[in-house]
């Protein structure tokens, strides 16, 4: 059984095909620039790597292209279409539409249209890729969409809700709804199996960390709190967002430069967080070189970073009444080993203790980092959001 996962941006379209009998990815690539001059598709296969530049009016000419880079040439890696068995599709925002993965029907795509409205950057480009699917792999290849907010829909009220009327939840779903959460399910997953637990028996904290940030509390297997909220724009400050800040901030900046709503909300996500506290850059390599070189807002942006994830772990072992194991993925987490020394050089009390050596490495699926006298597993996972997408849309179009 072959599967294709999909993550269509507004201008992009990125795709892995997997095997599903051993896991493996058998082709993977991105068609950028849909919709703009200049648009190309990146394709992986067969050992080889392939830009070929062509003109993408739309999704349905990228998928198009997909498809004949899979089926034709080097790149070829299967003989027809009819092949793929099904498609998984990463949707960001299902609301409380949706609580679990949903195989895909006019009705459904039409939803995902609604939620376009709490999503405005992600749910429409969704709903393009949906239609694309269908128009180049036809009706008969089962579509599954998988969202990135149902695995935190285990949350109870007192945590998603937030104390402003209760009537903007009822009329505007103003509620938390946390994001990642294809990622915080596969690394608790993993690192329940890796430590030969099931997930009910164990308290988890999921550390995501990138250029989007997030920390999950898993207690027996289900998420009781989140660091996103509304949107990804709260919790951490990350590589371009803010994180959270105090909500009269927004309307006391927008009083002395003018900017309106959309303009704050604009520059919140795209002008803040490590490039705004830094003024060097949103990368966190790049911050740790810079402050390495004595730059004092760099490291400053380090140090605010470490800090908030303390706080959040800190928290969360408290919301789940103990601490089993705190897990670290994402692009940071995976590779940032300071990053992960100081968090945990400041949980000691928690029994937080990881071996330095150990922290050192990388590459591993999962690294062990814990120390001798650790009483709190520390694991560092690799994420794999596509193999879960994959793992869900076989469940949910084939029952498997």
């Amino acid at each position: 059984m072959k599967i294709l996962v999909i993550n269509c941006g507004s201008s992009s379209l990125k795709y892995q095909l997997i095997n599903m009998e051993d896991e493996s990815v058998i082709c993977k690539g991105i068609c950028e620039r849909i919709g703009i001059e200049g648009s190309f598709i990146k394709h992986e296969a067969n050992d080889g790597k392939w830009t070929v530049e062509v003109p993408f009016p739309t999704h349905t000419e990228a998928f198009a292209k997909v498809v004949e880079m899979m089926t034709t040439g080097e790149g070829k890696v299967i003989d027809d279409v009819k092949e793929v068995s099904a498609i998984g599709h990463r949707v960001a925002h299902g609301a409380e539409s949706f609580k679990e993965s949903t195989l895909v029907d006019d009705e459904v795509i039409a939803e995902i249209g609604r939620l376009g409205a709490i999503a405005p950057l992600h749910n429409p480009a969704h709903v393009l890729g949906l239609n694309s699917a269908k128009a180049v792999f036809g009706a008969d290849v089962p579509n599954v969409v998988v969202f990135d907010t149902v695995f935190h829909a285990t949350m109870p009220r007192k945590a998603y809700m937030y104390a402003v009327p209760y009537e903007w939840y009822e009329d505007h779903k103003v509620r938390r709804y946390g994001f990642h959460g294809t990622s915080h399910k596969f690394v608790s997953l993993t690192a329940a199996e890796f430590l030969g637990k099931k997930p009910e028996e164990l308290k988890i904290v999921t550390c995501h960390l990138g250029n989007g940030s997030s920390i999950a509390a898993v207690d027996g297997g289900k998420v009781v709190d989140t660091s996103m909220g509304f949107s990804p724009l709260a919790g951490l400050l990350m590589g371009t967002r803010s994180g959270d800040v105090d909500p009269s901030v927004v309307s006391f900046i927008a009083e002395k430069t003018g900017m309106n709503g959309t303009e704050l909300s604009q520059y919140l996500n795209k002008k803040c967080g490590f490039l705004g506290v830094s003024g060097v850059s949103s990368d966190c390599r790049d911050l740790e070189i810079a402050a390495g070189e004595g730059n004092d807002r760099a490291a400053l942006t380090l140090e605010m970073l470490v800090y908030q994830i303390q706080k959040f772990i800190g928290s969360y072992t408290a919301a789940m009444n103990g601490l089993d194991c705190i897990v670290f993925t994402g692009g940071i987490g995976e590779n940032s080993a300071s990053t992960r020394a100081k968090v945990c050089e400041g949980l000691g009390w928690f029994g937080v203790e990881i071996d330095a050596e150990q922290n050192s490495k990388r590459g591993l699926a999962v690294n062990d980092i814990t120390g001798a006298n650790g009483k709190v597993k520390v694991l560092v996972v690799q994420t794999n959001e596509e193999l879960m997408i994959a793992r869900d849309t076989k469940r949910v179009a084939f029952g498997e």
